[in-house]
């Protein structure tokens, strides 16, 4: 378990780090407290405590598309605040829950100290339509309801034993997360106009095409659009919706999956050379180059910070130092 306690001047840049980049304001008093636990690749949990303060993701700041995937689902542990989102607004109670998107631009407030138990995590992750993970945005899951009753005892239970579980229990326990939350979100998601057109069944298809072909180098954009018998134009046009582009998303789901195989003891052994080809990078420099510029950190030293193993990794033909 991570453990941060920050002031307000530090307030943003602990956001942007563990959450969704925003511009926040807060009293000169304020102080907060971050324990997060790290469940799988692009999957935490938290504990939150915050102090009076609002949050604002700008239009700006939504169309980056770095963290277009980005989703977070907060459960009120304590305090009240509000979240407005696509012209929806949230009031948060204790026992409340709320999903948000970084894709679009939000308010989040607080007008006194409140605490909040967080998900994070990549939308591909979240069994449900493009289009309807939109329209479950900033709409409160009733702490009355029996699915959100489950996840909300589900979540504070997995945050408490986390720290005890190995690392693939900790997947699959958030993974469970995943599916008890599309559970819940079910029940306030409205009828979606179009929710089943062929458009969404097809950039579906095509984001799990990629997660199960990353490691062939021979899957790039026309490639991808050659399989789904579809034209290079249209490809782009559905990797709108997700606000990135099907090369930016390639790209990324190599970098995640290389990411986690640097930091998982079953691939110590493997050299960086070898993690690049297996996901598909044909030169390992080229692999350095995005991992860097992805990570402004090497393969190498990523590796060093947080692979834990009996026994230390194989040296690297990496081309860092």
């Amino acid at each position: 378990m991570q453990i941060h306690e920050f002031s307000s001047e530090e307030f943003e840049d602990i956001v942007s780090h563990f959450f969704i980049p925003v511009m926040v304001r807060s009293g000169p008093d304020f102080r907060g407290r971050v324990a997060l636990q790290e469940l799988g690749q692009d999957l935490t949990l938290s504990l939150t405590r915050w102090g009076p303060r609002s949050a604002d993701r700008t239009d700006r700041m939504a169309a980056s598309t770095s963290e277009a995937r980005r989703m977070l689902f907060a459960v009120q542990v304590a305090g009240q605040g509000q979240m407005l989102q696509r012209g929806r607004l949230a009031e948060l109670a204790v026992g409340t829950g709320v999903l948000a998107e970084a894709r679009s631009p939000y308010k989040w407030a607080s007008p006194a100290e409140n605490r909040q138990l967080t998900l994070s995590f990549s939308r591909e992750l979240l069994p449900l339509r493009v289009a309807e993970i939109t329209e479950a945005c900033a709409r409160t899951l009733d702490p009355a309801a029996p699915a959100m009753q489950m996840l909300g005892a589900y979540l504070g239970r997995l945050f408490g034993i986390a720290d005890r579980l190995t690392a693939p229990q900790r997947l699959d326990a958030g993974q469970a997360a995943i599916d008890l939350l599309a559970m819940a979100l079910r029940d306030v998601v409205p009828s979606v106009p179009g929710a089943d057109g062929s458009a969404e069944v097809l950039l579906e298809m095509m984001l799990m095409h990629v997660r199960e072909h990353l490691a062939d180098p021979r899957l790039q954009v026309e490639e991808l659009a050659r399989r789904h018998h579809v034209s290079v134009s249209h490809v782009y046009t559905l990797f709108e919706r997700l606000g990135t582009t099907p090369g930016a998303y390639l790209r990324e789901q190599r970098l995640l999956a290389a990411q986690g195989m640097l930091s998982d003891p079953r691939y110590a052994r493997l050299s960086t050379s070898d993690i690049a080809a297996a996901v598909g990078f044909l030169e390992p420099r080229t692999f350095l180059r995005a991992f860097r510029r992805q990570y402004a950190i090497t393969p190498s030293n990523w590796r060093r910070e947080h692979l834990h193993s009996g026994s230390p990794p194989a040296p690297s033909r990496d081309a860092s130092p």
